[in-house]
């Protein structure tokens, strides 16, 4: 070859060596280069080594609301380490709760531990003896065969009560939640654990949506699975509020659906409600119950059971909040989805509203070796790459008709949020979200957006990572989006350990205030959360 020649003219008998060296570091440039600069995935990968217990007080810039009095409550995950062993996945991260309390001009912190019996189980034994949704627990000698078949019918017992998703109020009480049977009641004063409720006593589900739904009159609705009459079905549950008793005990199932694969029931992290239906979206992301169960002898983590057809479409089906049974079931694009925006009916349709995805690799991008090696991932950017999408449903199409996805904004949006109290399961403009375009400029932008001009607004600052924006209206709003907005921010670099409460003006997205911070330990990126004003009994 005559770059051959060339190089032995050069170098004589080394050109071949120095031809695999120059090969070598070109192949460790590529690898090291960074493919998303402006992205710090660290935020994700932090651990809090010290609860902050007593209440730091904020250093105040801007001006806070006169009226803006009451408490945010935040839930995510919180160390990824567990004695010498490190977790796998960001959902096996112990949970880890946060408060900033509003008061009088003043804000301050907190951060506590959920105390969930699976944090103590490992923190007695000083590694990972439980197995969470992507992390293999280490074998433990004393749990032989038929305890683990004895486990498959305690699924409260057996599973992780580790619960880092969610924050939601069931009448004067605050719980923590997964997606397991377990939920977790804690003090949103000093954000102790109190006590846990297992689902699978209360009303026999054996798993739940990590979103249930408050409505107006403090009624709380979920979704999970239970068997009925034999079968495993996805039923909508009712916890009626009172001012006295246990809402709990008073929990009745109102609805329910077959699967449309009786073995493969669809995947569902979040689902919706309007005046008329409960909105169940079956995607093609199931979870394998044989798989389930071996997974369960064999001791392999939960995702190994979830399983895609990507050839598959997406069905969405409405159930008759009078009787409680599928009144029809609609047909769209295959399609992967965590979050629901909104539902409502209009004209005639039922609205879906949701953050959609054209496949689940937006599971596989938080294993925590992809976060770490994402920088030379190519195809990082694409696992997120979601949009915000709008179904219309028209209510005298036939059976399993097909509609076709609109697009709401052409930017990647997680988290969302909407003006909850009032427009929940009704028509609604403006929904609140943060980018999940990891290759976008500021990829820690906070999103409005207007859904029917299609117009975007945005916040963002360099190297700032907010969480999910949280709406507060203010009294006597006029308007949809007479409020504030609340997210916590962390920050990527060497300012690990700073945190804070970003108030920005939900009308113009520009920054009203912000109290910051300085904590003992590295602050982790936060999921979700619920705002308690002060006004509340809570």
């Amino acid at each position: 070859m005559k770059c051959a020649k060339s190089y032995e003219s050069l170098f004589g008998n080394s050109c071949g060596g120095l031809f695999i060296i120059f090969r070598f570091l070109v192949t460790m440039a590529a690898e090291t280069q960074n493919l998303y600069p402006n992205c710090d995935s660290s935020v994700w990968l932090r651990s809090c080594e010290e609860e902050v217990t007593e209440p730091l007080d904020g250093n105040i810039t801007g001006t806070l609301p006169p009226w803006l009095r009451g408490t945010l409550l935040r839930n995510g995950p919180g160390s990824l380490k567990v004695g010498a062993m490190r977790f796998k996945h960001l959902f096996d991260s112990s949970a880890l709760l946060h408060r900033f309390a509003i008061h009088d001009g003043i804000v301050t912190y907190q951060c506590q531990f959920l105390k969930s019996n699976t944090l103590k189980k490992n923190r007695a034994a000083n590694r990972i003896v439980v197995t969470e949704f992507g992390t293999k627990s280490v074998h433990d000698p004393c749990h032989t065969i038929f305890d683990r078949v004895a486990a498959i019918f305690k699924p409260g017992d057996s599973m992780s009560d580790n619960a880092m998703i969610s924050l939601y109020p069931f009448g004067d009480e605050i719980y923590a939640f997964t997606e397991g049977p377990i939920i977790h009641r804690i003090d949103p004063v000093t954000l102790d654990t109190l006590d846990r409720k297992n689902m699978t006593d209360c009303i026999a589900l054996v798993n739940h949506t990590s979103h249930p739904h408050v409505m107006p009159n403090g009624d709380v609705y979920n979704v999970g699975m239970s068997i009925v009459k034999g079968g495993l079905r996805h039923v909508v549950v009712k916890f009626p509020y009172t001012e006295k008793g246990d809402m709990f005990e008073r929990a009745k199932v109102v609805a329910s659906l077959k699967p449309r694969w009786p073995l493969h029931p669809a995947y569902m992290h979040t689902f919706g409600i309007t005046e008329n239906f409960f909105i169940i979206v079956e995607q093609p992301m199931s979870v394998s119950l044989c798989g389930v169960v071996r997974n369960q002898l064999a001791n392999k983590p939960l995702a190994s059971s979830l399983h895609w057809y990507p050839n598959h479409e997406t069905n969405i089906v409405l159930l008759s909040r009078k009787d409680g049974k599928e009144w029809k079931r609609y047909r769209t694009q295959t399609l992967f989805f965590l979050h629901i925006i909104n539902c409502f009916e209009k004209n005639g349709s039922v609205i879906v509203d949701l953050c959609a995805y054209k496949d689940p690799k937006a599971l596989d991008a938080m294993y925590v070796h992809a976060i770490e090696t994402m920088q030379s991932n190519a195809d990082y950017a694409e696992w997120f790459r979601g949009r915000p999408k709008r179904l219309e449903l028209p209510l005298d199409a036939p059976r399993l008709a097909k509609v076709v996805p609109t697009i709401l904004a052409d930017l990647g949006c997680e988290t969302p949020r909407i003006h909850y109290d009032l427009y929940n399961g009704k028509p609604y403009r403006y929904f609140y979200a943060i980018s999940s375009d990891v290759d976008a400029e500021n990829p820690g932008t906070v999103i409005k957006a207007d859904t029917v001009t299609g117009v975007t607004k945005t916040w963002c600052e360099p190297n700032c990572y907010p969480s999910e924006p949280v709406f507060v209206p203010t009294p006597d709003a006029k308007n949809e989006d007479d409020g504030v907005l609340l997210c916590a921010l962390v920050w990527g670099g060497d300012r690990e350990h700073e945190v804070a409460l970003l108030v920005l003006d939900a009308r113009t997205m520009l920054e009203v205030a912000r109290a910051q911070f300085r904590t003992p330990s590295p602050a982790p990126k936060c999921l979700h959360g619920w705002f308690l004003p002060q006004t509340t009994n809570i």
